[in-house]
């Protein structure tokens, strides 16, 4: 068995160049889909002055089981999935984007992944978002992690009930957030289906523009006086 099935797998980009770029949307896809899905979101959360990095997961999965399942059981996918987006992270700070420039956002799958690895690699981030999605491992499991988000802006929105992740597990990590140094939006939609409504792409706009609005005019007006 490969023991990193995401290694070689490609990253779409869209928006500003890598090395001209303020800042960078890393967004993980769903069970399913594909880098080139997840990158029409950045259409709805377009500001110029941003790259959007988009990887792959082999197989279209970031991991077999539901992130409910006991964490070997989907290894060594998860392992690899988490490494995937360290090595985007790292492909953002090669270019001169430091974490607190980054927003790392996913749907379902892809929202599990980017809370566990922001939680597992706790720093400041420009921010999280998590559409449909939180923290992995099995019911009654301590999903407890150490570290400090100091600040991190993060997003947790879902339907309930939904199909695939249950509300408890994204209020948990929205708590488990908070405690550390996160400041959490959470959104619970009533029987809404598994998807992306146009309120949460409003609210995901929202996070990016705080977190980007006045710096990048900082930085355009640097630009300008050079």
């Amino acid at each position: 068995m490969n023991s990193d099935p995401h290694r070689d797998g490609p990253v779409r980009q869209f928006g500003r160049p890598l090395a001209n770029a303020s800042g960078a949307v890393i967004l993980l896809h769903g069970r399913g889909g594909s880098a080139e899905d997840i990158l029409t979101l950045a259409n709805d959360l377009y500001l110029p002055q941003l790259i959007y990095l988009a990887p792959q997961a082999a197989g279209n999965s970031w991991y077999p089981n539901s992130f409910l399942a006991p964490i070997a059981q989907n290894e060594p996918w998860l392992t690899s999935a988490l490494h995937k987006v360290e090595t985007t992270v790292q492909m953002a700070n090669d270019a001169g984007i430091s974490a607190d420039r980054i927003v790392i956002g996913g749907f379902s799958q892809g929202a599990c992944l980017a809370t566990e690895f922001a939680a597992s690699h706790p720093r400041r981030y420009a921010g999280l978002i998590a559409f449909s999605g939180g923290l992995i491992g099995p019911p009654g499991a301590d999903l407890t992690r150490e570290g400090d988000l100091v600040g991190t802006p993060a997003l947790f929105s879902s339907g309930d009930p939904d199909a695939h992740v249950p509300w408890q597990r994204v209020e948990q990590s929205a708590r488990i957030f908070a405690r550390m140094g996160a400041v959490v939006t959470s959104r619970r939609y009533a029987n809404r289906p598994h998807a992306i409504s146009g309120e949460e792409i409003d609210l995901a706009k929202g996070l990016l523009h705080d977190a980007y609005g006045p710096n990048v005019r900082h930085s355009d007006a640097r630009v300008a006086l050079n």
